[in-house]
């Protein structure tokens, strides 16, 4: 029997109550209906320095980028979660994207996106839902060879779009979120079969 498609789930902010978090508790609990092992992470749980190429020759990539690069190559599938910082994704997002990329072992690189399903959402306290800050986040990971899923979940005035229990209140955004994990696991499944 094949295994569930293993999804890694973290947000782009690390900010306490933050509306990216709200938004992968949601998907995580979704993911899981849908038949996916999840694993969510917290990016405080690896900090990393300002991405510097001086540092990286003297010092090599830091022990938390290659952490993170290993646990991308062991899932199928990566969902974000992101805020919008002055019309993009924020600092520490991209650049813990950009450590990542440049992780290594044995002086190979680990590869940790190139055909990598990836999926986003994100989330903001305007009207545009963060939808600039994923717009950027697609073209960054599209370049580096992820193959990003259509499908997204951009929450608008996210300040007002949570019910106390913690759950959308719009059904738009439920059913959005629904449609939206239930592509990325399929493409996951599809990935893994063709894989073999």
């Amino acid at each position: 029997m094949s295994r569930a498609p293993r999804i890694l789930l973290f947000a782009g902010s690390t900010r306490t109550g933050a509306y990216s978090g709200k938004v992968a508790d949601l998907a995580q609990k979704e993911l899981a209906l849908q038949g996916a092992e999840v694993t969510r992470i917290s990016l405080a749980d690896f900090p990393l320095p300002i991405m510097n190429q001086d540092l990286e020759a003297e010092e090599g990539v830091p022990e938390n980028a290659i952490k993170l690069a290993r646990l991308f190559v062991a899932h199928d599938a990566v969902m974000i979660c992101t805020p919008e910082y002055n019309g993009s994704m924020p600092p520490l997002l991209k650049n813990t994207i950009d450590w990542i990329s440049r992780a290594k072992e044995n002086g190979k690189s680990i590869r940790a996106f190139g055909g990598k399903i990836g999926c986003i959402c994100s989330s903001s306290e305007g009207n545009f839902a963060g939808i600039r800050s994923a717009s950027h986040l697609r073209q960054v990971l599209v370049h580096i060879q992820m193959e990003v899923i259509a499908p997204q979940v951009s929450v608008p005035n996210a300040n007002e779009a949570f019910e106390e229990n913690g759950e959308f209140k719009s059904e738009r955004l439920r059913s959005g979120m629904n449609r939206t994990c239930k592509t990325l696991v399929e493409e996951a499944a599809l990935h893994m079969r063709a894989d073999g």
